[in-house]
């Protein structure tokens, strides 16, 4: 039996404004030792593993997964999970965490999505590479790791868009699947591209040539939420990212920049999803930094 080993490395530039945008905050590598659990926890940053060796257990909201090499599992911000090592076959695994607001867009476009946060390739030593390199570069250090590490992670990501498509071409229902995993990303795209405008889900609707009603809940099966309320929640992102950066824009002028030509409403719906005011958020943020 492997000896049990943990190693890690964190990102040692701080990330702001736009590089805050996707920041990875850390990688590593573990041989855990037989039985070794982590959680019931929740984390409020993303986290993906790859298997290298072993077995072991990872449960998600209630949902449990065995896997073995070549597997990967990724964790979502606020989702309670668990996941424990084999007793006689200890997994080994590398992770790297991440967070900002193109994360969701991203591990979307890899294939990762709610029903499916567990993906397994044959090909998958240049993904443990990659990893790997993260780790390594935050080793190392220096003013340019945060860029090399965002880099590492696209291609990363990258990876998995190859393995997704390389799985459609192996049977129609994963060709099905694979369409599905397309329109998706073609929505987000289409929210994401155009949130500046007031745009509705019947012009996206129109424009990819689908049924309204069909779109919204393939939408939310796939995501959790409703085109609607991802538009929404990606506007108020926005334009908490302009509070920080912009302070010579009037809240009027941030909510019209994100879509939302009414302020109040604005407001009210940035109060409900951050417990405070635009005024009060752009306030904390200005103390935090004279601090």
């Amino acid at each position: 039996m492997q000896q049990e080993m943990y190693m890690v490395a964190s990102n040692p530039v701080h990330a702001q404004g736009e590089y805050a945008r996707l920041n990875v905050l850390f990688a590593g590598e573990s041989q855990t030792k037989p039985s070794h659990r982590l959680g019931p926890k929740v984390y409020d940053f993303y986290l993906m593993h790859i298997v290298l060796d072993g077995e072991g257990v990872f449960q998600c909201e209630g949902k449990k997964h065995s896997l073995r090499a070549g597997d990967t599992f990724l964790i979502e911000p606020k989702q309670l999970i668990s996941y424990e090592s084999d007793n006689a076959m200890p997994w080994r695994y590398r992770w790297v965490a991440f967070s900002g607001e193109l994360a969701p867009e991203l591990v979307a476009a890899a294939g990762f999505r709610m029903d499916r946060q567990v993906i397994g390739t044959e090909k998958w030593k240049r993904a443990a590479l990659l990893f790997r390199r993260i780790y390594q570069t935050f080793k190392v250090g220096g003013p340019d790791a945060h860029l090399s590490a965002t880099g590492y992670l696209h291609l990363l990501l990258a990876e998995y868009v190859k393995a997704m498509h390389a799985d459609e071409s192996d049977s129609s229902v994963r060709t099905a699947q694979g369409e599905g995993d397309r329109l998706l990303q073609q929505m987000i795209h289409y929210l994401s591209s155009q949130y500046t405008h007031p745009v509705s889900i019947e012009q996206m609707a129109e424009s990819l040539g689908y049924n309204r009603a069909y779109l919204s809940r393939f939408f939310k099966q796939r995501t959790g939420v409703s085109p609607v309320t991802f538009l929404l929640k990606l506007r108020i992102d926005k334009a908490r990212h302009m509070l920080r950066e912009r302070p010579e824009l009037t809240v009027e002028q941030i909510s019209a920049s994100v879509g939302l030509q009414d302020a109040l409403y604005f407001s009210k719906q940035f109060r409900k999803l951050y417990g405070q005011s635009p005024t009060s958020y752009r306030d904390s943020m200005r103390t935090m930094r004279e601090s």
